[in-house]
């Protein structure tokens, strides 16, 4: 496995921060918009994670309504704390009506819940408590806003971040899904270690501000769903059946013509995964992780096995040349929106 310092590059030596280049990611752990989740198999995959080198797990408590961060919690018991990373989120809360409205949905139970973007002090100061009872630990290593709250003052979420920090509960500060200029504005109140956004071969978007301001102020970028959700997988077809809450049939890169479109990409790339007796999916994380400006992918992993092909993704090397030969096919892939 490598390893990657995400805290900025000004920070003493003895408070770094780093991340296993793969990271865990624990969304479909907790079930939620997943069709579901297998408790016992999600801790046998962050233990098998774990044993290969993958030291660092990202989770959230909306993720399962805090089912994530109790498995997360059970998978780690007995691993000394400082040998692994726990990431965590804030600021989406589906048990108090306030903020900015994100979504409808449904819980683990079926049961409606609306989901708030919702940041304030007060919350946050709340939730860290939660997050920390839930995980069984007395400090997070990263505390992430999981999306812009519009209804809450940048000021006010990172003062709350910061009090965190030195009471000893939080040892970084980071965000999810904020662009270039709202990580401006929030560095303006606390030092930010990284931005977690999404990117993979087929959603590039981030590459034309967020990458250039990241790479400029020395800020990580987390990568999360660089398989895009099992698209990049190669093992889904046109036609593929979803369960019934797993809102991936919603999706455009799940249409049957897109499905048809990458995996004839994904083909093309297959003689180079066999010649470094990889999979395509590992093929495509070990490029992600190549990309100008690209910290760590936070992959997840369904059962031990997953877990175990996730990490051995930094088993091998891509060269320039191979890289180059990559984006050269990429280029030519289209989807329909």
């Amino acid at each position: 496995m490598i390893y990657r310092k995400i805290a900025n590059a000004n920070t003493p030596e003895h408070l770094d921060l780093n991340l296993s280049v793969i990271t865990f990611g624990a969304w479909a752990t907790g079930g939620w918009m997943w069709g579901g989740t297998e408790r016992k198999e999600s801790v046998k995959a962050i233990q098998a994670s774990y044993d290969a080198g993958v030291t660092s797990i990202d989770t959230a408590p909306v993720y399962g309504m805090g089912l994530s961060e109790e498995i997360v919690s059970e998978a780690i018991k007995g691993i000394p704390r400082d040998k692994v990373q726990i990431l965590t989120k804030y600021g989406m809360r589906w048990d108090l009506a306030k903020g900015d409205l994100a979504m409808h949905s449904k819980d683990n139970e079926g049961n409606e819940i609306d989901i708030y973007k919702f940041a304030a002090k007060q919350s946050i100061i709340q939730e860290c408590e939660d997050s920390l009872r839930r995980l069984g630990t007395d400090y997070i290593d990263l505390y992430q806003i999981h999306w812009h709250d519009k209804t809450t003052p940048i000021e006010e979420t990172m003062e709350a971040v910061s009090q965190l920090i030195k009471e000893g509960k939080v040892r970084y500060a980071g965000v999810c899904n904020y662009d270039a200029n709202l990580m401006r504005e929030a560095s303006q109140y606390i030092q930010l270690a990284s931005d977690q956004v999404p990117f993979s071969m087929v959603r590039r978007d981030i590459e034309k501000e967020l990458v250039p301001y990241c790479i400029e102020h020395d800020k990580a970028i987390l990568a999360y769903s660089p398989l895009q959700r099992g698209l990049l997988t190669g093992k889904m077809n046109p036609g593929h059946a979803f369960a019934k809450d797993d809102n991936r049939s919603a999706l455009h890169y799940f249409s049957d013509e897109n499905l048809k479109r990458v995996n004839s990409f994904l083909d093309q790339l297959k003689p180079l995964a066999d010649e470094k007796n990889a999979t395509i999916s590992q093929l495509v994380l070990r490029w992600t992780v190549e990309q100008p400006g690209i910290t760590i992918a936070l992959v997840g992993a369904r059962d031990a096995q997953q877990a175990l092909q996730n990490a051995a993704a930094m088993d091998f090397d891509l060269t320039t040349d191979e890289i180059n030969w990559i984006n050269g096919h990429l280029n030519e892939l289209t989807l329909i929106q």
